[in-house]
């Protein structure tokens, strides 16, 4: 059983000692634990820093994509490297990691595939009143459209399965935490959450600006991601209410011309009638981006097929770009399939 522990970093090399030295390298039921740093453009002595404590592996972004994209690079370097339990953990030494047995206790056991590290966020004496409370109702909100119960969403503390990795395909240019918890939903994943502890606070988050702004990004992935995994209930309901509202208009004026005074209320029918063109519309797009959605599950688990396919040859590359678009890296991973299929035919 091999356990890697995954760190983002973006000019972590003041902390970055701190989270290592936490991480235990001994475990029970774990035969091997190893970290891996995903450096996201420092600019500082991030990766210097990692090589002289001992990091097991480094990869690198040549330029600043995000957090989401670094965890997925982190996630396929992983893989890569034949992980069975992944975990996810902050540079900035948030988490605490002497709780990375009880994170992945739940795996272990064969309960669960991904287990989500619960902050308690109403005991953690730097979140404000509002902080606290915007926790709180995102993380139903996000329970709610992922059918999972999880009390803290956007935590980045969390531990998964390699059959729940392998499954995973973040999209989100934001929010991966979110992303992930809704794919899970979608995708009839087992979900545990357990209570962690957490560090004090070191630096600022870089992660958005303001309050304001992460809740603008943070309903923007939500909805996404939502409509891409339920996008006919979504445009069903959209639909729904312009329907209705343009019944009433219609019913107005239908209303006038039986008492017979329509004439003067012409308006109320071309008003109601648009209205419902647009929810009929809205029902078709809604058919539309349904089907469209199969078609990406189709392409999922081909992906999915692709990388274990890849994993079993012990073919892949190391590099330290990613391909953004899931088509291109699915036309990518099977032009490397077909050159290692020719290698294997050459050498047998």
């Amino acid at each position: 059983m091999k356990l890697i522990v995954q760190i983002p970093c973006l000019n972590e090399e003041e902390t970055l000692p701190q989270t290592v030295s936490d991480i235990p390298r001994r475990i029970s039921g774990v035969d091997r634990i190893e970290i891996l740093i995903i450096d996201d453009g420092s600019t500082d002595r991030t990766v210097e820093i990692a090589r002289e404590i001992g990091v097991d592996h480094i990869i690198r972004h040549r330029n600043r994509k995000g957090l989401a994209r670094a965890f997925r690079t982190g996630i396929d370097a992983c893989l890569r490297r034949g992980a069975d339990i992944i975990v996810n953990t902050d540079g900035d030494n948030q988490y605490c990691g002497a709780d990375i047995p009880k994170l992945i206790a739940p795996i272990l056991q064969g309960r669960a595939d991904i287990v989500v590290g619960d902050r308690q966020t109403q005991t953690v004496p730097h979140f404000s009143a509002f902080k606290k409370f915007l926790q709180r109702v995102g993380s139903r909100i996000v329970s709610r459209l992922s059918n999972t119960t999880v009390p803290d969403a956007v935590s980045g503390f969390r531990a998964m399965s390699r059959d729940a990795a392998l499954h995973l395909n973040i999209v989100s240019p934001f929010s991966y935490t979110i992303e992930m918890l809704i794919q899970a939903g979608r995708k009839y994943m087992s979900v545990e959450s357990v209570p962690i502890r957490t560090n004090p606070k070191t630096r600022e988050s870089r992660l958005f600006r303001s309050i304001p702004k992460f809740l603008e990004r943070s309903l923007t992935t939500m909805v996404r991601m939502y409509s891409m995994y339920r996008p006919l209930k979504v445009f069903f309901f959209i639909g729904l209410a312009i329907t209705l509202f343009g019944m009433l208009p219609v019913v107005r004026f239908l209303y006038f011309f039986f008492t017979g005074d329509g004439a003067g209320h012409i308006q109320s029918l071309v008003l109601g009638g648009a209205l419902l063109v647009i929810g009929f519309m809205a029902f078709m797009i809604g058919l539309v981006a349904d089907l469209i959605s199969f078609n990406r599950q189709l392409l999922e688990m081909t992906l999915e097929k692709v990388r274990r396919i890849e994993l079993e040859l012990g073919m892949a590359e190391e590099q330290d770009t990613e391909i953004d678009d899931p088509v291109l890296r699915l036309q990518s991973k099977a032009r490397a399939l077909g050159r290692a299929a020719v290698t294997l035919r050459d050498k047998g």
